[in-house]
């Protein structure tokens, strides 16, 4: 028996890989979906299972209390009054990356899910990759010692060959490289160095290819942290790049290091310091979100509304931590100056 109903909001390219993770937790069902497309609910039924209920009017959606929480999919300039009005209506939240294209926006958010007490779990699935559980597991080990460098960067060309292309050009939507995608490998970092950041600086550039032309902000740039700690870290967003997706991961620490899916340590005797050892783990290789690991990220997230506590790993604190200093890098390459948080 599904414990929680849950209501789509946005039915494109993201909604298509949410429904069925949804559906495949042990929780949960999704029973409705908001389009500003009129939907027919027999073919949404007959294609994603169960009954679905299909809404051209997201306050009659929201007003529907049978649903339990609502998977916000829609474009980024979006999320923030959705999420707000969701909030408000008591609906647990799932967001999509970005949370939104302006700190205040963000804030608005919080403010909002404070005030309702519901649950919320953003879309940085990426700390639910075979990668990064895998990383993070050799960091909690201590096998890498203290780190006190990393680089985490995100190498995916977004171009007209994504259905996201025709919107994710848009300053006001795609926002910057950085929040369209980049954002993923910037959260990936925090996530490993942890701590406080102090102080960011970034540069941005875009390629000279026709191809990635109709961007209307730059769609590279180059982020520098400073840890309160004393790390530092850099992450690249790279979109306009021509190449095979790669999310590269570099960890400097003070007992060994780890290159994508190899490592060394000097925590473990008989390695042979002059070759990398191999962590048997699934490299993050597509920017295709059927290949996103949304179902191990729902199902912890139905787990812990189970349990009644926050989300593991992709809370919403988690998540504006990573905006925080997402604004702070993108605010740097605009002024040129470096931006303290």
């Amino acid at each position: 028996m599904k414990n929680y109903n849950v209501g789509i909001i946005g039915y494109g390219w993201v909604a298509a890989a949410h429904i069925p993770a949804i559906n495949a937790t042990g929780q949960a069902q999704v029973t409705a979906v908001y389009s500003s497309r009129k939907l027919d609910a027999g073919e949404l039924s007959a294609r994603h299972g169960g009954d679905i209920t299909a809404y051209n009017d997201l306050n009659a959606l929201l007003g529907d209390k049978s649903i339990h929480a609502v998977s916000i999919c829609s474009y980024p300039y979006d999320h923030a009054k959705q999420a707000v009005a969701a909030a408000k209506a008591g609906k647990h939240l799932i967001i999509e990356k970005p949370l939104a294209l302006s700190w205040k926006d963000c804030q608005a958010i919080e403010a909002a899910v404070k005030k309702a007490k519901v649950k919320t779990c953003v879309c940085f699935e990426c700390r639910y990759s075979s990668q990064f559980l895998a990383t993070k597991a050799a960091i909690d080990r201590g096998l890498l010692g203290k780190l006190h460098y990393g680089e985490v960067d995100y190498y995916h060309g977004i171009g007209p060959w994504y259905g996201q292309f025709r919107w994710n050009t848009r300053k006001d939507a795609g926002g910057s490289a950085l929040l369209t995608a980049g954002c993923h490998a910037l959260d990936a970092l925090l996530l490993c160095l942890g701590g406080e950041v102090a102080e960011v600086a970034s540069y941005d550039t875009k390629s000279r290819s026709k191809i990635f032309a109709p961007y209307e902000y730059t769609t590279t740039s180059v982020t520098i942290l400073r840890f309160k700690n004393g790390a530092i870290g850099k992450c690249a967003a790279v979109v306009d790049c021509l190449q095979p997706y790669y999310f590269h991961t570099h960890l400097v620490g003070s007992e060994g290091s780890l290159l994508d899916n190899k490592f060394h340590s000097m925590k473990l005797g008989g390695l042979n310091k002059n070759k990398w050892s191999e962590l048997s783990m699934k490299m993050l290789d597509s920017g295709d979100v059927s290949d996103h690991p949304y179902l191990t990220q729902f199902q912890a997230f139905f787990d812990a509304l189970d349990a009644g506590k926050e989300m593991p790993l992709t809370s919403l604190e988690d998540a504006l931590r990573s905006h925080e200093v997402i604004f702070a890098a993108d605010k740097s390459a605009e002024t040129g100056k470096p931006v303290k948080l």
